[in-house]
């Protein structure tokens, strides 16, 4: 758990970097996301820690949590949302965000990679829960960093997302009700770094082959593959990208061809 937690240790460093930088009015900008503001994202991801903090401190009160405050069909997670949330200053937001995340890294620093948290679909190994954590708190810093027009300089840290990318392949089509196709991709992506990262049979005739970022951007659903240097073989690996969601929740369709290609 350590190289985990050091990376979303760093991760959230980033983005902070950015946000702790912005003015009132630049809090309330848009962003591509949904247009949700520069507020709302990181209000979501400060409610979210708060919650990982808790699932990975005490399952049980979490579970507790699910069952009397939010419900089976999560009709109550808007209220506890605002219920928590409340009506923070941004400055107040911006240390409540701070608070909450560095908690649930001492939490998840205490874990073992294979011991199972409760979250709100299927319970998590906490290598996979801190791996989710970091992938979202990416996302939805680059719709800020798009947001404020400012380009980030992609790290070797993007190898978490591009494996939850990767192990995603069959969520990305149970999610929106179809068979998961039984043909393997081979993915080979070139690091930052440098490193070429692969997964999946060398001999397969569908591969996914380009920049690790834009591979990153495609699975959260930040940009689309035709905006990316991602290049496709094969209608398999041509189909995954156009529906790849390495997130829970419902199906999401990522952003149509050159609405986010900045």
């Amino acid at each position: 758990m350590k190289a985990i937690c050091s990376d979303l240790r760093a991760e959230h460093a980033e983005l902070d970097a950015l946000v702790a930088t912005l003015g009132e009015d630049q809090w309330q900008m848009a962003t591509p996301f949904f247009g949700w503001t520069v507020k709302d994202e990181i209000e979501h991801l400060a409610y979210f820690d708060d919650r990982a903090r808790l699932a990975a401190a005490d399952a049980d009160v979490f579970r507790r949590h699910l069952e009397e405050e939010i419900g089976t069909d999560f009709g109550g997670m808007v209220e506890h949302f605002q219920g928590k949330v409340g009506d923070r200053s941004f400055t107040g937001l911006l240390a409540w965000w701070r608070e909450e995340r560095d908690r649930m890294v001492v939490e998840l620093e205490n874990c073992g990679p294979k011991d199972r948290l409760p979250w709100y679909g299927p319970p998590m190994s906490a290598l996979s829960f801190a791996t989710a954590r970091l992938m979202e708190t990416w996302a939805h810093g680059q719709d800020i960093f798009d947001a404020q027009k400012v380009k980030r300089a992609p790290t070797d840290r993007l190898r978490h997302i591009a494996h939850l990318g990767v192990t995603t392949f069959g969520w990305s089509h149970i999610v929106r009700g179809l068979e998961i196709p039984q043909t393997p991709v081979r993915v080979e992506l070139a690091a930052p770094s440098g490193e070429l990262w692969t997964w999946g049979p060398e001999d397969s005739s569908q591969r996914i082959t380009g920049p690790a970022e834009g591979f990153c951007l495609v699975v959260v659903q930040r940009r689309h593959v035709d905006d990316t240097a991602l290049e496709t073989e094969g209608d398999t690996a041509r189909d995954w990208m156009l529906k790849a969601q390495c997130f829970a929740g419902p199906p999401e369709d990522g952003p149509a061809p050159g609405e986010r290609n900045s």
